[in-house]
This record gives structure tokens, sequence and C-alpha cells, in this order.
């Protein structure tokens, strides 16, 4: 399927450049150009058709239906699968989960959107699709969309409102006084288009450079560092590769579309996928800019207890990945 793309990066690199095979920046450049244009496709192709899913079933139906129906426990898998088809990193996530909290949604449910919605959504599935496969994928979707659930339910346990800022209490106040009107506006699919488009548009500048620092790492690390330099640190022996990997990630951020070709580079690099995997959702899911927008809504307390049990199911998630694959 992409086969026109690897002769297209090929023809720059080393008929229109004039760079050798085997050199490090050709080979750097090369994964680069390559990836860069498949991912880019990928991502148009996939935000655009969400897009068209999303604006058929907005954001404010579900946190209605949500906030108004006991569904015994199955609201978690619910919040958790919302998650999936918002195509959001962690950052973005925060005013959805102001928004659930308002519209009156357990903090546990919510939680499970705010966990899976970063790890596991239309872009990152269609990008994982065409780096790894259907069967990784699909191992990779049901993980995410459990991550967010157990964590959910974990978190539910320890009754945690009371650690919401008292902004949050504020706004929850005025939101019992307020009575509020869903009403689904009927308009044409043709009039959806535009807006659609200026959805895509507005998701793409925000993520393309993320992507493309991503790629870019993920070259640098394709064409210049030695097969086995990552082994000694993460490798399947080491059993505390898996921790490690999870822990190094929080300082860095970018979102799944990001990272997926720099964890692409890591297994190539005969790191195991599992332990590549929970690197990428310590980025994704336990960056430090993210605990900054959660300032605004939780105490330091709060923060530290829900990073902790995430960061637990990542690790645990690793593991299971490294004896499933």
């Amino acid at each position: 399927m992409f086969d026109w793309i690897q002769k297209l990066a090929d023809w720059i690199v080393f008929d229109l450049l004039h760079l050798i095979k085997g050199n490090h920046l050709a080979e750097a450049l090369n994964f680069f150009i390559y990836d860069a244009v498949k991912i880019v496709l990928l991502l148009f192709v996939v935000i655009f058709f969400m897009g068209i899913v999303n604006s058929y079933f907005p954001i404010e139906k579900v946190r209605n239906y949500l906030s108004r129906n006991k569904l015994f426990g199955l609201e978690y898998l619910m919040a958790s699968l919302f998650g999936v088809v918002t195509p959001f990193c962690s950052c973005s996530s925060i005013p959805l989960f102001i928004g659930f909290v308002r519209g009156g949604i357990p903090l546990g449910v919510t939680f499970a959107f705010l966990i899976t919605s970063p790890l596991v959504n239309e872009v990152a599935i269609g990008l994982f699709v065409g780096l790894f496969g259907l069967k990784i994928t699909l191992i990779y979707v049901i993980s995410g969309v459990l991550l967010g659930v157990i964590s959910g339910l974990i978190l539910s346990r320890f009754k945690l409102e009371r650690f919401l800022t008292p902004w949050v209490k504020d706004v929850l106040a005025n939101a019992e006084r307020e009575e509020k009107v869903f009403e689904a506006e009927k308009t044409p699919f043709k009039k959806r288009l535009p807006i659609i488009w200026n959805e895509v548009v507005k998701i793409l500048k925000g993520i393309i450079i993320y992507v493309l620092v991503g790629i870019a790492i993920g070259g640098i690390m394709h064409g210049y560092i030695p097969e086995g330099f990552f082994e000694q640190y993460m490798s399947k022996d080491n059993f505390f590769a898996v921790p490690l990997a999870t822990i190094l990630a929080v300082p860095m951020y970018s979102n799944a579309s990001g990272i997926l070709p720099v964890v692409q580079v890591l297994v190539s690099k005969g790191i195991p996928l599992g332990t590549a995997i929970a690197f990428m959702m310590g980025v994704v899911g336990l960056s430090l800019p993210e605990a900054m927008l959660l300032k605004k809504v939780m105490t330091f307390k709060l923060i530290g207890i829900f990073f902790g049990v995430v960061t637990l199911c990542i690790i645990i998630s690793g593991y299971l990945f490294n004896i499933i694959l």
C-alpha cells in the first residue's frame, strides 16, 4: 500500500540529494520522509472520517446520557470507549474532563475517559495498523480500554471528589442551579462538511508539530543509534525495563500519533513491544504538561493518586504485553 511512498523517499534521498545508502544521515532522512508522508496521509483520512462520525454523535449527547442513566458499571466502559473516538492528546482532553465533571458524571467515570482518550483514539488506531498490523492493534486497543476502565474503577473507590479544587466545586454548584436543554441540530450533511473540514485543519495544526518531531526523533534513532544500544537497558531479560521505560517517559510530552514512530524504532532496535508500548503510554498519558493543566481542577494529592494508579496499570500492561507477544 505504501510502496510508492518508499520509492518517493528513496528518490529524494538517493537520486535527488545523492546521499549514499547506509550513511547515517541518509538512513535517518529516508526514514523521516517515508514516515512523515505516510503518517500525515493517515492522519488526514482518519481525522476526516471521524469528524463525520463525531458530527452526528456530539459530545453533549454522550455527556448528558452518561449523567442521567444508571448503567451498573457499564458507564466506565462507555466513557472509555468514548475516549477511543475522540482524537485528543492528554492536554486537549482536560476541557472535556471539566465538562464531564460539570455534567454530573462520577469522577471515576470521568477518569476512565481521561485515561483512554490520549492512549487510544482513531488516529492512534489507524497508525498502529499501518505500523504494527491488525493483531497487535487489537491487543493494544483492548488493553488501552481496559486500562481506562480498571483505573477508573480503582479511582472511584477512593472517593476523590473532596480533592477537587475550589474552582471546580464552584463550577459544580453553579451547574446545579442551571437547567440545560440539549437540542439536536438537524443540519444537512453538505452544511456539516465545512465545519468538519475546519475541525480537521484545526486538529492537524494542533498535532502536526508533535508528529514531525516524533518522526524526526525516530529518524535520528533509526539512522544513528547502533543495533543493541537499547537492549542493555530495556531488554526482555531486564525485569525492571517496563517500570524504567514508564517512569522515564513522564518528563516527555507527545500525543499517540507523535510517539508511535519512536515506538516503531524502539521495537526495531530490539526493545520488547510491551516495554516500548509502556513507554508510549507513559509519554501520552502521564506527561508533565498534563499535570500542570490538571492543577486547575485537582489538588496535588489527587494528581499524585491519579498518576500513581495509572502508572501501576501501565506497568502491569507492559508486562502482560511482553508475555503475550
